[in-house]
């Protein structure tokens, strides 16, 4: 293993923020990183870099997670039990299970980042989550180098949300996770508005995995930017969880809200649909702006630093609560 000096990371991360990494190495193996935590203990975690901010350059040893493969556990004739690695692509691995008529993850197509991270913000889009095919996810602890695994319960994911961004956050290095997918029977989950259409459009009246992924990655293209081409990092902030009753005094003087019911007392507002109404959906502000077809996307035009983008981030957040009286949660790891 070697350890490389003075690293830019801006090849590493979505919003292609260049700063520097002090000390780097890139890890191919479980057994690489136990033997590295021997050693190294105040260290920075790198995966695909999709869902992050760096606003400076990183002091710490960045490891990189570097570590592929899939394995089939098990199967029947109904399902097929995988153990996919943290460092495979997530889009290429959904595409992967979609050749094998592995279903489950269809919806979640295009989504940017590796696998390792995608149970530690329960990643979700058009109606699923990935919670719903996750059975087990591993890792090493930090501080003792000892290979840990977690159940889906044990995960306690919620919307955006599990133990490895609470409790666990800095304790634990995902390496695997494990899925259970549908061989045949699928559930196909359509009734997501903007599927139903883009599948209407191509007149298919019983799509198929591949129909449904198809139709998930022409909406995404239609609307949110390719990181390859304009840096970002995806949907920035959360979708907005309200009472019943602010939902009602702010529907008053709001009647076209767009609104989710998330319980009998609970309402989900979109939260680009308060960022587009504050006025800033397509707004640049120097080298950082709001992307002009996703208000929830924030995007690097090409040279913005990391504080540039978060402070534009801060500005939206106070005029929404401003105009709304509603706090928006920003949804990407900001490293400060």
């Amino acid at each position: 293993m070697i350890i490389q000096q003075n690293i830019s990371l801006k090849n590493y991360n979505t919003f292609g923020i260049a700063v520097n990494a002090k000390r780097f190495i890139s890890v191919t193996s479980v057994y690489e990183l136990q033997q590295l935590l021997k050693v190294e203990k105040d260290i920075f975690l790198l995966s695909g870099g999709s869902n992050m901010l760096l606003t400076k350059d990183i002091e710490k040893l960045v490891i990189h997670l570097n570590i592929k493969g899939i394995s089939i556990d098990n199967e029947d004739e109904n399902a097929v039990y995988l153990t996919v690695n943290s460092g495979e692509n997530w889009h290429e691995f959904v595409l992967w299970c979609i050749s094998n008529n592995y279903g489950g993850l269809e919806n979640l197509s295009l989504i940017p980042g590796n696998v390792g991270t995608c149970p530690i913000q329960n990643i979700g889009a058009y109606g699923v989550e990935v919670k719903d095919t996750i059975t087990k996810v591993e890792g090493l602890e930090i501080e003792t180098g000892k290979l840990v695994s977690f159940s889906n319960e044990a995960c306690k994911f919620g919307y955006r949300n599990s133990i490895f961004k609470n409790s666990h956050k800095g304790k634990i290095i995902l390496t695997s996770v494990g899925f259970k997918l549908t061989k045949k029977n699928h559930l196909l989950n359509t009734s997501y508005g903007a599927i139903e259409t883009e599948l209407a459009l191509k007149n298919i009246l019983k799509p198929s995995l591949s129909n449904v992924s198809d139709a998930v990655i022409a909406i995404r293209k239609s609307k949110l930017p390719d990181p390859k081409e304009i840096g970002n990092s995806g949907s920035f902030f959360k979708n907005p969880v309200i009472s019943k009753k602010q939902f009602l005094k702010l529907q008053k003087t709001n009647p076209n809200i767009p609104n989710y019911v998330v319980s009998e007392n609970e309402i989900k507002i979109p939260a680009g649909w308060l960022v587009e109404q504050s006025g800033f959906k397509g707004k640049r502000f120097g080298e950082a702006g709001v992307h002009e077809k996703q208000a929830l996307v924030l995007v690097n035009y090409g040279n913005a630093s990391g504080e540039e983008i978060h402070q534009l981030a801060k500005k939206i957040q106070a005029t929404v609560l401003k105009n709304f009286q509603v706090s928006l949660e920003i949804e990407v790891n900001v490293m400060q």
